[in-house]
């Protein structure tokens, strides 16, 4: 699409100079692709430093575990996932487009809203969570130092208002999200070495629950950690790298430098707050609950500093993940524009946010949620990458948009618009994914095979290889004619 095209559905059309991002899940012109690669680093490190990703930190010591294994579950899972995840960024990096409409061209232009859901679910948990989590860094504060109420109505508002500036800063868009991210980055870095020597003189590496491990001994209960501590945090932007990526140029960087800022991006956004989670958890003593304990065990200097991530942390993670969202439900509902996508994208979260507050059980809930969606989220991710590689990082960017115009035709058509083979490789590695992961509300009939330790990750992973593979043989991706921003695609005006 040339920037003197008509602008499609699912484009916001506000001027350049309002502020307000204009794209949606169109395909960005060379033009607009400003962004750099410290960009991508800057987004995915300032974006993470919220207790909503704190948080997955504390999760091993309520295992059970020590220190020392938590710390060792949360790097091996990182790293694991970080391999897995970051070649995603290089997907949207030649399309230009996010990356559910990018799989389009290895699952079809319809087949490729199978992304869209999953990345819609991801970012739906994970944005209550970070409002969820962030919330309780706010009443805490506020009660011990002016004595406001810390029960349901401090909660209810809160939430509220944490929700609405999410949703604000997510329709803004990209720049001030990207600008966003830095500062909240530098400060909180400030923020967490403070936060070190404020609970040092409590820590302790022995374990906060009492009963023993989780799941009974310490190999399973360390390769939970390692899957739902560690593994989960890449796995939550197998849709949303693909967010940034797009609005830096092939013309003017390389691959290996995205690759490398998105690997650099990663593993210091999730580790650098996940451990300090899991240090604060053990100088706390946070068993049941992270945010209590942790409020509770902060020294009254340390609680402004604490109130100021809950607030800047909080809607700037949350922010990004409302903006993802509301490109996923734009890319599902192409007649909605990015913005009211993102505001009805935020109302569902919020819902969320209050019941997770009310209803549910936070552990595990967050644990169950975080395995689930990586068992069904690894399969799609694996067949978009074995789609990159088999086109060689080539795609016809018009053709990926045939969903979005409400046409149909183009190369990745497919049989109505569905690529069957990667369907059915994608419900064979979810359904194995399933069946064999591990939470306290569900239990994968699978798991009696592996010896009691989840395993869906790798499980899921190879099943969707190999099944789409041998699917594919015989059957070439395909691949545009040209490549390039002139390569266009037959596709018929339905």
């Amino acid at each position: 699409m040339t920037p003197e095209s008509p602008t499609p559905t699912g484009v916001d059309s506000a001027p350049r100079g309002s502020g307000i991002e204009k794209h949606g899940v169109d395909t960005i012109p060379d033009s607009d692709r400003t962004g750099r690669p410290r960009d991508i680093v800057g987004i995915l490190l300032g974006s993470n430093m919220c207790l909503g990703v704190v948080i997955f930190g504390w999760l091993p010591a309520s295992f059970g575990l020590e220190f020392w294994p938590s710390v060792t579950s949360m790097i091996a899972g990182t790293l694991l996932g970080t391999l897995l995840v970051a070649p995603l960024s290089l997907v949207s990096f030649r399309t230009g487009t996010n990356l559910s409409t990018s799989s389009g061209g290895t699952f079809g232009v319809r087949g490729r809203l199978i992304g869209s859901v999953i990345g819609l679910l991801l970012s739906l948990g994970y944005a209550a969570l970070t409002v969820w989590t962030g919330g309780a860094a706010v009443v805490g504060p506020l009660h011990r130092l002016f004595g406001l109420p810390d029960g349901g109505v401090g909660y209810t508002v809160t939430y509220g208002v944490l929700s609405v500036l999410s949703v604000l800063i997510a329709i803004y868009g990209y720049r001030l999200l990207t600008t966003m991210s830095k500062w909240v980055a530098a400060g909180t870095l400030v923020l967490m070495a403070a936060g070190v020597l404020a609970y040092s003189g409590q820590f302790s590496t022995g374990p906060v629950v009492e009963g023993g491990y989780l799941l009974g001994d310490f190999w399973t209960t360390w390769a939970l950690s390692t899957v739902a501590a560690g593994l989960s945090g890449p796995m939550a932007f197998i849709t949303l790298l693909g967010d940034y990526s797009r609005y830096v140029s092939p013309k003017r960087y390389s691959s290996g430098k995205i690759f490398a800022a998105t690997v650099a991006g990663m593993v210091m956004g999730l580790l650098i707050p996940q451990l300090f989670g899991t240090f604060t958890a053990f100088a706390s003593r946070a068993a049941d609950d992270y945010v209590g304990p942790l409020v509770a065990a902060a020294p009254v200097w340390f609680l402004l500093p604490l109130l100021l991530n809950g607030v800047f942390g909080t809607i700037g993670n949350a922010g990004i993940l409302v903006y993802s969202m509301g490109l996923d439900l734009d890319a599902i509902v192409p007649p909605l524009s990015r913005v009211k996508a993102t505001v009805l994208t935020s109302a569902l979260s919020t819902v969320l946010v209050y019941l997770g507050y009310f209803v549910w059980d936070a552990q595990d809930a967050v644990t169950a949620f975080v395995l689930l969606l990586t068992a069904i989220g690894t399969p799609w991710a694996v067949i978009t990458l074995i789609g990159f590689v088999r086109c060689r990082g080539h795609y016809d960017p018009d053709a990926l948009q045939v969903y979005n115009r409400r046409s149909r035709g183009g190369i990745y058509w497919y049989t109505a618009g569905w690529n069957l083979r990667a369907a059915v490789a994608w419900m064979l590695g979810s359904a194995v994914g399933l069946l064999s992961v591990d939470t306290a509300l569900f239990k994968g009939p699978l798991i009696e095979w592996t010896y009691g330790i989840d395993l869906s990750f790798l499980l899921a992973a190879a099943t969707t290889a190999v099944a789409y593979l041998l699917l594919s043989l015989g059957s070439p991706q395909p691949m545009p004619t040209r490549t390039g921003p002139e390569t266009q695609a037959q596709a018929v005006r339905a």
